[in-house]
């Protein structure tokens, strides 16, 4: 079975909501969907860049899991989100600052030059350079999903228009659904998965409805990554046979599970 390469950033985050949850903790999409994909069976690796603070995290509990064998780890400081939340999990407002991340794109490039008949999934957020990472991933007919990020979805969509055609797969969330209709027609994409929240959420292929699940009721702790951790989960039960209405469902259910979990802890260097 292939192994799932996910580039995207790995992070330094910290979160608020109005009542007081949130906290400082360790995040990035690339590690959020590695991680799903990982738990789920099938085995990952972040194409992500480390900076010093970060770099012990391969040897860390639980993240030891993970294939580290893409990433790279350079001097300087790892991406760092400010996330604000109102009380039903909305994205309220995002500071960053993407500290070595900024070596993303080169990073990707070579990685998918490497490993041209690889599998891929692109977390579309800045500052990666979207049109030349899908561009090279369609031009070698990789397979290749995508995904994208509220505060930056429509510049990254508009970006990555050419290429969604071409994706198995597009993940949007029920907002970023709406701006993906301004850009282009959605019948012409070959699968989308719209989450909405506790709401249900859908898969629809050429413009028809082929599954639909509602995720399980559970209190809300954190959000960011929900979405990361239904991705990591659906990729990787279809790649092990599993119809789309299974996988969405249990994709649904990991991420209602998530959501209610205490949050990564970003992990301490080991000593010694």
């Amino acid at each position: 079975m292939e192994r799932l390469d996910v580039i995207g950033n790995i992070s330094r985050d910290l979160t608020r909501y109005p009542d007081q949850r949130g906290r400082s903790r360790l995040g990035g999409a690339a590690l959020f969907v590695s991680l799903a994909a990982t738990k789920a069976g099938w085995r990952a690796a972040p194409v992500c860049v480390l900076g010093s603070d970060l770099a012990h995290l391969p040897e860390a509990p639980g993240l030891d899991m993970l294939d580290w064998s893409a990433r790279i780890q350079v001097d300087g400081m790892s991406t760092t989100f400010d996330l604000e939340y109102d009380l039903q999990g909305e994205l309220m407002a995002a500071g960053t600052d993407y500290g070595v991340a900024e070596g993303l794109t080169e990073h990707a490039l070579r990685h998918v030059d490497l490993h041209p008949h690889g599998t891929y999934h692109v977390c579309c957020r800045r500052p990666l350079d979207v049109t030349a990472v899908l561009g090279q991933l369609a031009g070698c007919a990789a397979d290749f999903s995508v995904d994208f990020f509220l505060p930056s979805a429509e510049a990254m969509i508009r970006a990555a228009a050419d290429w969604l055609p071409k994706a198995t797969t597009v993940f949007v969330n029920a907002a970023e659904y709406r701006l993906l209709e301004q850009v282009i027609d959605c019948d012409t994409l070959p699968e989308i998965i719209i989450t909405d929240g506790p709401r249900a959420a859908v898969v629809r292929r050429f413009g028809r409805q082929v599954a639909s699940a509602v995720p399980p009721p559970q209190p809300p702790r954190e959000v960011s990554g929900a979405g990361d951790t239904l991705a990591g989960t659906l990729l990787a039960l279809r790649s092990q046979g599993a119809t789309t209405a299974q996988a969405l469902a249990e994709a649904t259910a990991a991420a209602a599970s998530y959501v209610a979990a205490p949050s990564l802890p970003r992990p301490a260097p080991r000593r010694g």
